[in-house]
């Protein structure tokens, strides 16, 4: 959780908990690149697919900036998502070094959009890596350094 208001501090908790089935508490911190904010960090172990299932409880949220990673397995590949009150939520598939995947119909429809004028196919491109999310988001990740992480276990 990158930035959040106070008051929504428990309720980010009650969600993560009703996603992982079992209490959370986390330990939050001032955010300093937006005053007035706190942040956690947390990790979690869990079968595949609950990384979808916490970006989906926590998107609701407007004021929040949030990032849920699921590290790829054997039998699925990893996910990231990241969530800014201005863009949204971003989604990706991830390889088992953290590269984006990029679907090759996604990139078809980008090429195919740029070729009929209505974008420019670099800016579809860096939608497509998360570009606008990362460039949001990175001042929030920074300004985490050292922060407390609680690790959240879950026998699957």
């Amino acid at each position: 959780m990158h930035s959040a208001p106070r008051a929504l501090c428990p309720h980010v908790e009650w969600a993560v908990a009703g996603v992982l089935g079992t209490r959370v508490s986390l330990d939050w911190i001032r955010q300093p690149a937006a005053p007035g904010t706190w942040r956690a960090e947390f990790s979690w172990k869990a079968e595949a697919g609950t990384a979808s299932k916490l970006a989906s409880a926590l998107r609701g949220w407007h004021l929040l900036r949030f990032e849920v990673t699921a590290e790829p397995r054997a039998t699925a590949e990893g996910e990231r998502y990241s969530c800014t009150p201005d863009l949204g939520i971003f989604h990706a598939v991830t390889g088992i070094h953290g590269d984006i995947l990029i679907p090759e119909d996604r990139l078809r429809a980008a090429l195919l959009r740029s070729q009929r004028g209505e974008t420019d196919l670099e800016a579809e491109l860096s939608k497509l890596l998360g570009k606008p999310w990362d460039d949001e988001l990175e001042p929030f990740r920074y300004a985490g350094e050292g922060a407390p992480v609680r690790w959240l276990h879950q026998v699957v």
